[in-house]
Order: C-alpha cells, then sequence, then structure tokens
C-alpha cells in the first residue's frame, strides 16, 4: 500500500505543508525540519506521485521520444541530444521504439497522451498526422524528427536526404564507378525514398551510369548481409562496381558479407553508408558515409518543442539541416 504526505507529516510531526514544502521548496522550512521529514520519508518507504503533482499544475515536466529503431545508433545519438537539451531546461524524455511497426507506434502515442506528457518527438514510421493533430487539439504539441512535416503543419528537424544521396553516389561516380546499387529497407520510408532520388539525380547527370535497386525488409546489419550474399551469388560481370547502403548498419552487413567471400572493397566493391555512426570509423575497412548532426537534431527539436508548448500560436518551423560527404577507405579510388 502507497503511503501517504499526510502519514509523512504525522510521523515527522510537522503539518502537511511543511512536508509539501520539503519536496517542493526547501528554502522554506528550517534544516531540522527538512532532516526530520527525510527521515520519516526514508523510514515509511513514500515515493512522490510526480503525475499526480505535474496534473495538478497543469503542466508535465516529461517529453515522449518514439524513434523508429532503437538499436541504430544514429537513433541513440539523437536521443542524447534531446535528453540533453530537456535536462537544461529541467525536463525528461520518456523513450519508445516503434521497430517501424505502425501498431507499436500508435500505442505509444496512445500511451502518452494518457500520461498527459508535455509534448512528443517522433520520428514516424508512416503518415501520423491526423493522430498527432488530435494530440494538438488536446494540449500535446508535436515536433517530427528525421523527417520533414509533408503540410507544413507540425514543426520538423531533418536533414536533406535527397542531397545525401546525391552527394553520395556522385563521389562513387567520381571515383570512376558506373554499376551503383542501393540497397536497404524498408522501401516505402520516406527518408529512404529521398536517398534513392538523390542517388538517381546524381546517376542520371553521367552518361552510362546505371543505378540498380535491390529492396530490403529493414535496414540492419542482417540485411546488409543478405545484400551482400546475393551480390556475391552473380557471376563477376553481373555485379555492381558500388554499393550505397541506406544506412550505415547495411553497409557494415554488406562489408562483413563480401569480405567472407574473399571480395575486396573497394578494389572490386565500392561501398557507402548513411548516418556516419561511430562504428563508421571503426570498421576493419573505415565506411565512407553521409553525416548527420544527430545530436544537434536532437537538441533542436527539444527546443522547438518547448517554444510552441509555451507559444500555441507560434509558426511551424522547418528546420533541414545539410548532410556532409565523410570519405574514408571504403570508397576509394
Amino acid at each position: 500500500m502507497s503511503v501517504s504526505i499526510r502519514e509523512v507529516a504525522e510521523r515527522a510531526g510537522v503539518s502537511v505543508g511543511t512536508v509539501s514544502n520539503v519536496l517542493n521548496h526547501r528554502e522554506r522550512v528550517t534544516p531540522e525540519s527538512v532532516v526530520r521529514v527525510n527521515a520519516a520519508i526514508a523510514e515509511l518507504g513514500y515515493v512522490r506521485n510526480d503525475a499526480a503533482r505535474q496534473l495538478r499544475a497543469g503542466r508535465s515536466t516529461t517529453v515522449g521520444l518514439v524513434v523508429l529503431d532503437v538499436r541504430n545508433p544514429f537513433f541513440t545519438e539523437l536521443a542524447r541530444g534531446a535528453e540533453s537539451e530537456a535536462d537544461r531546461r529541467g525536463l525528461s524524455i520518456l523513450l519508445a521504439n516503434s521497430d517501424e511497426n505502425v501498431a507499436r507506434e500508435a500505442r505509444y502515442l496512445d500511451l502518452f497522451e494518457q500520461q498527459r506528457v508535455r509534448g512528443i518527438l517522433i520520428s514516424p514510421y508512416q503518415q501520423v498526422g491526423e493522430r498527432l493533430r488530435q494530440m494538438r487539439e488536446r494540449g500535446i504539441p508535436a515536433v517530427l524528427v528525421d523527417r520533414r512535416s509533408e503540410d507544413d503543419l507540425f514543426s520538423s528537424v531533418s536533414v536533406d536526404d535527397e542531397r545525401g544521396g546525391y552527394l553520395a553516389v556522385r563521389h562513387l561516380l567520381e571515383t570512376g564507378r558506373r554499376r551503383i546499387l542501393f540497397t536497404g529497407g524498408p522501401i516505402d520510408m520516406r527518408q529512404l525514398d529521398d536517398r534513392r532520388r538523390g542517388a538517381r539525380r546524381a546517376v542520371d547527370e553521367v552518361p552510362g551510369a546505371s543505378l540498380e535497386i535491390l529492396p530490403a525488409h529493414a535496414s540492419q546489419v542482417d540485411d546488409g548481409s543478405a545484400a551482400g550474399d546475393e551480390i556475391a551469388s552473380r557471376p563477376v560481370a553481373h555485379r555492381p562496381d558500388a554499393v550505397f547502403c541506406a544506412n550505415d548498419l547495411v553497409a557494415l552487413g554488406v562489408l562483413q558479407s563480401l569480405s567472407g567471400h574473399r571480395i575486396e572493397v573497394p578494389r572490386d566493391i565500392a561501398l557507402i553508408g548513411f548516418d556516419d555512426i561511430d562504428f563508421a570509423a571503426a570498421a576493419v575497412v573505415p565506411l565512407s558515409s553521409i553525416r548527420q548532426p544527430a545530436r544537434l537534431m536532437g537538441e533542436t527539436a527539444l527546443r522547438i518543442l518547448v517554444e510552441e508548448g509555451d507559444d500555441a500560436q507560434k509558426t511551424a518551423e522547418q528546420v533541414v539541416f545539410e548532410p556532409e560527404l565523410v570519405v574514408r577507405a571504403s570508397s576509394a579510388r
């Protein structure tokens, strides 16, 4: 059975108001009262009900963050950025992993609404605009992360994925490669579609260059390994001479597979990923990649969310960061 604040007051021999001040405004009470109240709390095992306190105050100190795949270090770094900015503002982050699953994503949004969070940061799997509009009407704002708002009704913090795809493939073409393969999934994800579009634009600029799409169920290391196995099974003349991967996890899987089949990177096949996670530089063959400022994206999204919570009339803000090409050994000439 939970212990009430009244029981703490009785055990400490003080008023309920004194206990409340010890918990929320310690400067208003004497050091002796603080000691007595803390001793009673420890003895009774009292745990404050922050949810009820926040409900009474009308302002939560928690923010819900829904990411596509918590296994991806890109989202880990993004969450760290949001957490750092939240901590600076006296807020806390509740992290949820949708695992690229529409039903799970919806359940987390329902849960966060029930918890009356201060706002939602979300990297959506598919379309969630209508659900987010309902939550905003009930006082819970939302900011999209790692994806731009298609109708500009919600603020968003993203990177120019099409530009990133263009930079990756243009780099491969500049090193002399002409048979480019793109792999990663799921194929209906907006971010990956933009990266493919950028890759296509780069290929179309170079006569004789081609772009093959090798779909994957997801964008994990295993998906990259499967793609590498499929490439290795082909006759040499039908293999690509360069592979652009949806993210670095896929690229690491491709690298692992090709190495196992004694296909050398970059001599036989050049390789480039996306995100520039920490593992990219530490790979057996250091991986070229397109860098996203993940931590800064998280910080920026949290800032915008708080500003919108303080001003419901604030115009939606679309922040788009420029991607950066990072060249390492996996795509050398």
